[in-house]
């Protein structure tokens, strides 16, 4: 197998592989708030599934990057392209990662303030939204990146 193709599918599996591990990270930990909160407010459940489910979009951006990049990837492709495919994979894993983690902490604690009875579910998805910024920006730049690059020819 050519060496650029390898670089190239490197930076795919990362760029999928590290979000997935992120948003599911990221589910695990928001989950196991929602079992707690459930514990002391049953009745709350809409408001803890709604900030729980917020660190699994963070998946879905390696999912994203993987359909742009598809065109992109071909034999005999220049080797700047795998360089440049595999830095935004790992680019947008890593960010993805870290991101949807840490947001996960930021909805655990939500929802902890929830079911203690705080009115605390705005400002919670509020505050949620930062950490992913990151990985949005993770995602812009794997897009531009993506769009610079040469597509097989047909």
């Amino acid at each position: 197998m050519d060496t650029n193709l390898m670089l190239a599918y490197l930076g795919v599996a990362l760029m999928v592989i590290l979000s997935g591990v992120g948003s599911s990270i990221g589910i695990t930990i928001s989950g196991k708030a929602v079992v707690g909160g459930m514990k002391k407010d049953p009745t709350q459940m809409g408001k803890y599934i709604g900030l729980a489910a917020l660190p699994s979009s963070q998946g879905l951006y390696g999912f994203v990057g993987f359909f742009l990049v598809q065109s992109k990837i071909f034999d005999g492709m220049p080797t700047l392209s795998a360089w440049a495919i595999l830095g935004a994979g790992v680019a947008l894993g890593v960010l993805a990662l870290v991101s949807a983690i840490r947001q996960s902490q930021v909805c655990a604690e939500g929802i902890a303030g929830v079911a203690s009875g705080h009115n605390v579910l705005v400002p919670s998805m509020v505050m949620a939204v930062f950490p992913e910024l990151y990985a949005i920006l993770g995602l812009l730049v794997a897009i531009l990146t993506f769009f610079a690059l040469p597509s097989a020819a047909i």
